[in-house]
């Protein structure tokens, strides 16, 4: 199974004592599904992780893409050496 088109995402504010991680990656399942697989969390611990299913790579990068913009928008920006 290879991952793709593998998003990382970085927000640190130390006044607020801020620093999240975003992660996406689309994905073939074992069923032959699409799956996008998010992870986020504090940086340095151990973070939570979704995966959700599509029928179509399209479904997939569409929501990847709508995702990837609602966190840009909330001050995420590409993490360190990850560019």
């Amino acid at each position: 199974m290879k991952t793709e088109n593998v998003i990382h995402l970085h927000r640190i504010d130390l006044s607020r004592n801020m620093a999240r991680f975003y992660r996406l990656s689309s994905t073939r399942s074992l069923f032959g599904d699409f799956c996008l697989v998010r992870e986020w969390g504090r940086i340095g611990r151990p973070g939570r992780i979704r995966i959700d299913l599509y029928a179509h790579p399209d479904a997939v990068n569409a929501a990847r893409l709508a995702l990837e913009r609602a966190k840009r928008r909330r001050g995420y920006r590409d993490a360190p050496g990850m560019e």
